[in-house]
């Protein structure tokens, strides 16, 4: 059964930090470009940031509103890809979503994506 599974959320204050783990399960993630999503309270669900397939390189995207922030890195040993995140701001809080497109690129629309996970909640606050 192919799944991608999100952990590592949880309640931070600004300017703490937190690592999201996205695992895959029943399909290797090194094949697909993965992104990371993620939806703030009341409003819709936005790309952060993504990375290419690998073997033959990794490559990653970044929003603005995280950029020096914000890392993806994948771990294909591990068949997993994470969200480094530092510098955490109130703004960033919200259930944040990994998801796995089949292709070598990324891709920016949530259409693009074909496995999501169920999302894993970070709340910043003081």
């Amino acid at each position: 059964q192919v799944q991608l599974v999100e952990s590592g959320g949880g309640s931070v204050q600004p300017g703490g930090s937190l690592v999201l783990s996205c695992g895959g399960s029943g399909f290797p993630l090194d094949e697909y470009a993965i992104g990371w999503f993620r939806q703030a309270p009341g409003k819709e669900r936005e790309w952060i940031t993504c990375i290419t397939r690998s073997p033959v390189g990794s490559h990653a995207n970044i929003a603005d509103s995280v950029k020096g922030r914000f890392n993806i890195s994948r771990d294909n040993a591990k068949n997993t890809v994470y969200l480094q995140m530092n510098s955490l701001k109130p703004e960033d809080t919200g259930v944040y979503y990994c998801a796995a497109r089949n292709a070598y690129y990324c891709g920016l629309q949530e259409y693009e994506y074909l496995y999501w996970g169920q999302g894993t909640q970070v709340t910043v606050s003081s």
